[in-house]
């Protein structure tokens, strides 16, 4: 490959960016969805020391959506069931850190295994494969951004419901259970609302990179905030520049999303880790 091959897979499609640009509108708004809702349950999963977490479901999200594609049926129901088993086996099993680990290492291979599996007896089109590892930005139709929008919703009004006793939770569980608050039962719905943001972030970005946009705003947020609104916000900003960002920049040529969101989410990061060093942040 030769500097022209790069240029032409990268802006290549310069000259009909306006036309790319509308069909794919759906996923700039799922993108921005996702990395809105992201950006918000990542600060949690900071907190509670789950980022290993979200790659286990995600690994089961994947196997899901395999599944789903083998039976044909829709993609994005199949990547849901597959989170929310993952969600539920986790939460209801890996109460204490060290058994939760213990469990996600055990379901990744296995999600993983079943989902290569799914996917060597498809016969269908090889960039459907490919998708649900790496994301694919037209993979979201009219009739599935509904259902993105929706999901993305109902985990946003799930957060802000169980948002202070799951603050309290994530930050001192000893106390919050000493207060009443029902921590197991704030727990497991965290883990159904992870599951659900999960599944939309492997339909997007795919199963293997889902971190760049559940846990990357948030760690960069907390390099240079600590305020329980400036963290969030941030995260927030950080994860819809991420998505809508690399969906822009994606569109401009012929290569897959992930990596234009995954780079835009680490510069981010890195950015944000320079300047904490600056203030003198740990």
């Amino acid at each position: 490959m030769n500097w022209a091959d790069v240029w032409e897979a990268m802006f290549g499609g310069l000259p009909y960016y306006g036309e790319i640009l509308a069909l794919v509108s759906n996923s700039v708004v799922a993108g921005a969805v996702l990395g809105l809702v992201g950006g918000l349950i990542g600060v949690f999963i900071m907190q509670r020391d789950m980022a290993f977490a979200v790659h286990g479901i995600s690994e089961l999200s994947f196997a899901g959506a395999a599944a789903a594609l083998l039976i044909g049926v829709d993609v994005v129901t199949g990547s849901i069931v597959g989170s929310l088993v993952a969600a539920g086996i986790i939460g209801w099993l890996g109460a204490r850190a060290r058994d939760r680990n213990s469990i996600i290492g055990v379901l990744m291979p296995f999600g993983l295994g079943l989902g290569i599996l799914f996917l060597s007896l498809y016969n269908g089109r090889t960039a459907n494969r490919f998708s649900l590892l790496t994301g694919q930005i037209v993979s979201v139709q009219s009739d599935q951004l509904g259902w993105l929008i929706g999901i993305g919703a109902f985990v946003l009004v799930g957060l802000v419901m169980i948002w202070r006793p799951l603050r309290f939770d994530s930050l001192d569980p000893q106390s919050a259970a000493a207060r009443g608050v029902p921590t197991t039962a704030v727990s497991f719905a965290f883990m159904l609302l992870l599951g659900l943001i999960v599944a939309v972030a492997v339909h997007i970005i795919g199963a293997l990179l889902v971190m760049a946009l559940l846990v990357t705003p948030a760690a960069a947020a907390m390099r240079i905030a600590s305020g329980p609104i400036a963290v969030p916000a941030l995260a927030a900003v950080f994860g819809v520049v991420s998505a809508v960002g690399g969906i822009l920049l994606a569109i401009a040529g012929t290569l897959p999303v992930s990596p234009y969101i995954t780079t835009i989410s680490f510069a981010i990061y890195l950015v944000c880790r320079l300047v904490g060093a600056r203030r003198g942040s740990p």
